[in-house]
C-alpha cells in the first residue's frame, strides 16, 4: 500500500500593519492588524495608515482579496481608515463585495460612508468600469458569538470592558486547525478575556504606560488624561492577565501614547507576567507553527 504523507498545518500569521493610537505617528500607524490563516486574509480594525502598511507587505492583488474586515468598535482611530482601504481596494481591482463585522452601528457606518463617496462611486464606476460589486459594503452588526467559520478558520467575537459608556467594544478569538490567537481591542482591565483567551498561542493585548501618558499626553487637561487612563489596561494589569492566560506569547500593540517604548512597558510587565513577551512595532510579523516566530516583515513595496 502506497503510503499517503501528512501535509503539515500552515502557519497562522498576524502582522500588525499599525500599533498606534489617536495620536499622529510617523513610527506607530493605527490600529490595524493583518490576519492570515491559509487561504484566507482579514483585517482586524482599520486605523490610520492602515492601506499604506498593507501596500508596503503585499501586492495589488492582496489588497483587492482582502476577504473579511472585522472592527473591535467605532471609536475613530480604528475605523478611520476603512474607507481609504474599500476604496482603494476597488481602485486596484476588486470585484466582490467587502464583508465588514462589527457591533451594531456597524450597519449604520457603513451606510453612511456610501452616502459620503456617492461622487467617487458614481463617477468611477461609469468612467473606469470598475467592477460594480467591488463597491458594495456588506456590513453586518454582529452579537458575542461565532461570527466566522468556514475553510478551517474559527472567528468568535467576545465583549470587552473598554470602559464607562463605550459599549459595546469587542476582542476577537481566532482558531485555525491546532493554532489559535487572541485580540483584546481597546479594554480597561477585564478578567473576561481570560476564558476567551484560554488555551491561545498568542495573546495580541492593547496597554497604556500611566507614567508616559501623564508626562507626555498630548492633551493638557488633568481630567481628560484620567479618563483616557481609565479607559485602557496598565502594564502591571495586562500582565497578570497574561500570567493567567499563559500564551506561547503575549504581544502588546495600541500603545498609549505613541511614545511609549519597551523601556516604558517591560520593567512593569514584568512585576505580574514573567512569560515570553514582546512589544508590538509597525510591520511586526508573528508566526504561529510548532514554534512562534517574530521578525520583522519583508517590505516588497515602498509607501
Amino acid at each position: 500500500m502506497l503510503a499517503v504523507p501528512v501535509l503539515a498545518q500552515e502557519p497562522l500569521q498576524i502582522t500588525l500593519l499599525g500599533t498606534g493610537n489617536p495620536r499622529p505617528s510617523m513610527e506607530r500607524f493605527g490600529p490595524s492588524i493583518l490576519v492570515e490563516a491559509g487561504e484566507t486574509e482579514f483585517l482586524i480594525d482599520v486605523g490610520r495608515g492602515a492601506i499604506q502598511r498593507l501596500y508596503q507587505v503585499g501586492t495589488a492583488p492582496q489588497i483587492r482579496d482582502i476577504d473579511l474586515v472585522l472592527l473591535t468598535h467605532l471609536h475613530s482611530d480604528h475605523v478611520v481608515g476603512l474607507p481609504d482601504f474599500w476604496l482603494t481596494g476597488w481602485v486596484f481591482g476588486r470585484d466582490r463585495p467587502l464583508p465588514v463585522m462589527g457591533p451594531p452601528g456597524t450597519i449604520a457606518m457603513c451606510d453612511h460612508l456610501g452616502q459620503a463617496f456617492a461622487f467617487d462611486k458614481k463617477v468611477r464606476g461609469r468612467d473606469d468600469r470598475y467592477e460594480a460589486a467591488g463597491i458594495v459594503l456588506e456590513a453586518r452588526d454582529v452579537q458575542p458569538s461565532v461570527i466566522y467559520d468556514a475553510d478551517g478558520v474559527k472567528i468568535t467575537a467576545f465583549e470587552v470592558d473598554h470602559g464607562d459608556g463605550i459599549v459595546p467594544a469587542y476582542g476577537y478569538r481566532v482558531d485555525y486547525g491546532e493554532y489559535s490567537a487572541a485580540f483584546s481591542g481597546d479594554m480597561k482591565y477585564d478578567e473576561r478575556i481570560i476564558e476567551h483567551a484560554k488555551g491561545v498561542d498568542v495573546l495580541v493585548m492593547e496597554v497604556i504606560s500611566p507614567a508616559v501618558e501623564l508626562a507626555r499626553a498630548a492633551v493638557k487637561s488633568q481630567e481628560a488624561i484620567a479618563k483616557v487612563i481609565s479607559h485602557h489596561i496598565s502594564e502591571e494589569q495586562a500582565g497578570s492577565l497574561f500570567a493567567r492566560v499563559k500564551p506561547r506569547l503575549a504581544v502588546y500593540t495600541h500603545i498609549v501614547p505613541s511614545p511609549t517604548t519597551a523601556e516604558d512597558l517591560i520593567p512593569p510587565t514584568r512585576r505580574t507576567y514573567d512569560g515570553p513577551l514582546a512589544v508590538g512595532y509597525d510591520l511586526m510579523t508573528i508566526v504561529i507553527g510548532k514554534t512562534v516566530e517574530v521578525y520583522p516583515r519583508r517590505v516588497s513595496n515602498e509607501p
